[in-house]
Order: C-alpha cells, then sequence, then structure tokens
C-alpha cells in the first residue's frame, strides 16, 4: 500500500529517472530511432520489394510491430541496467537500502524509470512508421496490455541483470549475447512459418518470440502464435523477475560492500 512518504520516494525515483535519459536524450532516445530508421529503409522498402508479403500482409507491415517491439525491450532493459549499475558503482545505492523505503518501492521506481523509456523510443519509432507503412491497429487493447507487459519484465530484468554485474562490461555481456540473438531469432523479420521443423520448435521456446507475435496480432490481427499462451508466458516471467528482484534486494546480493 502506498502511504505518503511511500508515493514521495517512489515519484523521486521515476523523475530522476525520467530526468536522467532525457536530459541526454541525444544519446539515449534518437539513436535508437535512427536505427530502426534504417531497418524500415533497408529490411523493408529494399529487401521487401524483393519479398513481398510475409504472412498475408506487406513486408513492411509484416515487421513494423517487431521493430517496435524491438525498441521497447532494447531500451526498457539497458536503461534500468545501466541506471541501477550506476548506482552501485557510486555506492550510493546504499544510502536507498539503509533508507526507510521498501524495496518493491525501490524496485517499482527504476522499473517505472526503465519502462518510460522503452515506451518513448516506441513511440518515436511508431511514429517513424506511419512514414513507411499503413497501420491500423486491430486489437488496442491487446496492443497496449503486450507492450506494457513486455517493458516491465525487461526492465526487471535489466535491475537483475545491473545487481549481479561487477563491472561496466558485465552489463552488456547479457544484452549483447543473450538479448540481441533472442530477439532476432523472435519472428521480427520473418513468420515461423517459413522455417523447418526443428528451428521452429526452437523458435517455440523463445519467450520473445511470444512476445513479437502478440503484439503483431495486436496491430495486424495475425499472429504465429496463440496470444492466449502470449499472456501466459508474460505473466510467469513477471512474477518470477518480481520475486528474484525482491529476493535480491531483500539479500543486498552484490549491494553491499
Amino acid at each position: 500500500m502506498f502511504t505518503n512518504h511511500k508515493f514521495i520516494a517512489f515519484e523521486t525515483i521515476v523523475i530522476k529517472e525520467v530526468r536522467r535519459f532525457m536530459r541526454i536524450w541525444l544519446q539515449t532516445l534518437v539513436p535508437p530511432a535512427i536505427t530502426i530508421g534504417l531497418y524500415f529503409v533497408i529490411f523493408g522498402n529494399l529487401v521487401g520489394r524483393r519479398i513481398g508479403e510475409m504472412g498475408g500482409f506487406d513486408y513492411m507491415q509484416f515487421i513494423v510491430p517487431g521493430l517496435i517491439m524491438m525498441s521497447v525491450i532494447q531500451n526498457s532493459y539497458s536503461n534500468v541496467v545501466s541506471s541501477f549499475f550506476s548506482h552501485k558503482f557510486q555506492r550510493s545505492v546504499e544510502e536507498l537500502l539503509v533508507a526507510p523505503v521498501p524495496n518493491y518501492i525501490i524496485l517499482a521506481g527504476f522499473v517505472v524509470g526503465g519502462m518510460a523509456r522503452g515506451l518513448a523510443v516506441g513511440a518515436i519509432v511508431t511514429i517513424m512508421a506511419l512514414f513507411f507503412a499503413d497501420l491500423q491497429v486491430a486489437h488496442p487493447l491487446i496492443t497496449v496490455s503486450v507492450i506494457l507487459m513486455t517493458s516491465l519484465v525487461f526492465s526487471m530484468a535489466g535491475f537483475i541483470n545491473a545487481i549481479f554485474a561487477n563491472s561496466f562490461d558485465d552489463i552488456s555481456i547479457i544484452p549483447t549475447f543473450v538479448l540481441t540473438p533472442l530477439i532476432y531469432l523472435g519472428g521480427v523479420f520473418y513468420s515461423i512459418q517459413l522455417l523447418p521443423g526443428f528451428w521452429q520448435i526452437v523458435s517455440g521456446v523463445n519467450p520473445i518470440f511470444y512476445m513479437v507475435n502478440a503484439f503483431r496480432f495486436g496491430i495486424l490481427g495475425s499472429s504465429d502464435v496463440d496470444v492466449y499462451w502470449a499472456f501466459v508466458i508474460l505473466a510467469i516471467f513477471a512474477v518470477v523477475l518480481y520475486a528474484g528482484c525482491i529476493w535480491c534486494l531483500r539479500r543486498s546480493t552484490g549491494l553491499r560492500h
């Protein structure tokens, strides 16, 4: 329950996190948008003309939901992992831990800050996409729910990465060697129907594949997976990651020196 002092603590962390990435918007908001814009031009226009249709849609329309989701995932994750690790590096996180603020408030503040950046970049990418493709949101509630839950899940994943990281190099290992391959193998640029049987099975154990396809269903009304299972997977990840974050904060794992 949010009492007055808890809400003030939560609000303070969120405002600090938002101001942090907004103050350096040329580094946090513009580069991801430019990168995704290049995907639109190269994959959507140039390559897409040769491919034609994918899943019954123009190739540009097909990849837009995946590219929006990719930007949200990467920026929600990177904002939290870099911000919280900076607090660890500067030892200011110890002040948070000794303050009369519950662990879930600390977690909520950083996670909402990460979600704010992820959704901000996602909104910029969506606006850019309107110049390349004709988008009609088929299921608005599903679209909003999926993108909110996805940004929540990857913000908490970034938080756990920051807790266990011991150097600035450590905060780039998971995004480089785990997150990026999962995104590119998550059906952003292709339909699972094009893959041979073995790789369809491999895609089936990739959680990002379900998130991308659920978001694609929300926008286009078509998906390679059952949207119900996508929400189940998102809910499971959200609960497990939340429990892991709280457990780590309670034990002060890697936070006290």
